[in-house]
């Protein structure tokens, strides 16, 4: 900076710039002006690049321009100022590296015409500084600086600034993923995730740019961190919808069944295969695109499950919950029911077996899923192979218990702590609309208590849960003609009844303890 732009003392452009950053309300273009004529913008750049051991002023000077580049009157200055944002990028300070990143984004929305800026950004070198934040800035410098990038790869003059022809040019993704670190590459790859959400033309860019290719590249290294990440960023790619059209469903799957299947696999990575996989499949139109592979990834998580070998608790628990993610939605609770043998049958099994707490509450809240808890009403009842393989498990589960009953094994769910009894209430919720079920609970008075007695629960979880699993045997109760016309059950129908009415939470019949004033008594 000029000599005349120093500052010697910075208390008064401190406490100015603290007053202007500090203001309540919306700086507008006056107001930024009057500041800029009273501290020219030169005079503040040379302050930020010279006195940034003076406390608290890098910070205030920051905010302060922030606040000025988001007034029209401020982002008209920016082209005019390229050269800051150069240093601002190159600095050592990460605020002043974010703040540079944030002016790139302010520049591409405020300049009128795509060419002028894209030629800004060409002539001032700042894409390769953007690319240098976003590998080695600090978490938020990244993000900003991804936003930086989108925002250029969105513009038609900048498409081929993000993408150049040349895949050697030192700027090319691919180029660049190859020869950084493993923490760079993770976040290269993010930023290709993001490009795909741009438009439906920037992720056909990406596409034909093969830079899918480094996920595949990466997935199969032997750095366990990076994989789960990009696992992670496979899973964001495959939610968006314009990810979705270039994204192979069936390599997905079939990567994520890889992984499952591989015994020598590190069980983290197996976990989170599962865990993604889940998510995945609870969106039944994965399963309708690619049944065969939906088929193969179940078959991979069920032997996870059916090995002697598998002794990881967690493990065992992601398989679990994976399979009652699928199971949510009427497609994946009908594929987990109607393999052979069906998958369901672990969590069934394991619903009902109080040898490993968190095992049990997993494979509970699955089969809640399975049942439909999660699902509207009208996509409760599965297809009749389903249903009845539904039925089968649950009576031979109870059979080979010492509760021989559905409803034994049921009321022994609810005995035991407030967790479990919580994820039972789900799994009655979802049970309650079978017949054979509703039959079940309306055997066992002890269970008609329970989820009738308000005074049951004392958590708003489990008094929320206990009320909607009421709800749904009242409802389940009702549209039966031969249980609601039994005068036998008539102290069941009033007993749900009066439990609906009364709501989930202040519903105690007895009195709270009252004062009572008397005389005292006298020696």
């Amino acid at each position: 900076m000029e000599e005349e732009f120093s500052v010697d003392d910075p208390t008064q452009l401190l406490e100015a710039a603290s007053e202007f950053a500090n203001y309540p309300g919306v700086q507008t273009d006056a107001s930024a002006k009057e500041f800029l004529d009273r501290f020219p913008l030169p005079v503040i750049l040379n302050a930020l690049q010279t006195k940034a051991d003076v406390p608290g002023l890098e910070n205030t000077l920051v905010a302060v321009l922030e606040c000025i580049f988001k007034t029209r009157y401020g982002a008209s200055l920016i082209p005019q100022y390229m050269p800051f944002i150069q240093v601002g990028l190159t600095a050592d300070s990460q605020k002043v590296k974010s703040l540079a990143c944030k002016t790139v984004t302010r520049l591409l929305e405020s300049v009128n015409g795509d060419a002028i800026s894209a030629h800004l950004i060409i002539d001032n070198n700042i894409y390769p500084l953007l690319l240098d934040c976003l590998i080695n800035g600090n978490e938020q410098v990244t993000t900003v600086a991804t936003e930086a990038i989108k925002n250029i790869a969105g513009s038609p003059a900048g498409i081929d600034i993000v993408f150049p022809a040349n895949t050697n040019e030192a700027t090319h993704l691919g180029k660049l993923a190859s020869e950084c670190s493993s923490l760079g590459r993770v976040r290269i790859l993010a930023l290709i995730v993001k490009l795909f959400s741009v438009s439906p033309h920037v992720a056909s860019v990406v596409s034909k740019s093969n830079l899918l290719r480094i996920f595949e590249a990466e997935i199969n290294s032997n750095d366990t961190l990076a994989t789960l990440n990009v696992m992670e960023l496979l899973y964001e790619l495959s939610e968006i919808k314009h990810g979705r059209v270039f994204l192979s469903t069936s390599t997905l799957l079939q990567l994520l069944s890889s992984i499952i299947s591989n015994q020598s696999m590190d069980s983290i990575l197996k976990s989170r295969a599962m865990m993604i996989s889940g998510r995945l499949l609870s969106n039944e139109n994965y399963i309708l695109s690619d049944e065969s592979s939906a088929k193969t990834l179940v078959l991979a998580i069920d032997g996870i499950l059916s090995s002697s070998e598998t002794h990881d608790t967690d493990e065992c628990e992601s398989a679990l919950e994976a399979l009652g993610q699928i199971g949510s939605s009427m497609q994946g609770a009908q594929l987990l029911l109607s393999s052979s043998p069906p998958a369901a049958r672990h969590v069934i099994y394991s619903a009902f077996d109080r040898q490993g707490h968190g095992r049990q509450l997993a494979a509970l809240h699955a089969l809640a899923n399975i049942a439909g808890e999660t699902r509207s009403e009208n996509s409760i009842i599965l297809t009749s192979d389903a249903e009845e393989s539904l039925r089968r498990l649950i009576y031979e589960t109870a059979s080979k218990s010492s509760k021989l009953t559905p409803s034994g094994i049921f009321l022994s769910v609810f005995q035991q702590d407030p967790e479990t009894r919580l994820a039972g209430y789900r799994v009655l919720t979802g049970l309650a609309a079978r017949p054979w079920c509703l039959m079940e609970i309306c055997s066992k008075q002890e269970i008609i208590n329970m989820v009738t007695d308000a005074a049951t629960e004392t958590t708003k979880l489990g008094m929320e849960a206990r009320y909607n699993c009421c709800k749904a045997i009242h409802m389940a109760f009702n549209m039966s003609s031969k249980l609601s016309s039994d005068p036998a059950l008539g102290g069941i129908a009033a007993k749900l009844h009066e439990a609906v009415r009364l709501g989930p939470y202040l519903a105690r019949k007895h009195h709270e303890a009252q004062p009572t004033v008397v005389t005292a008594d006298r020696f």
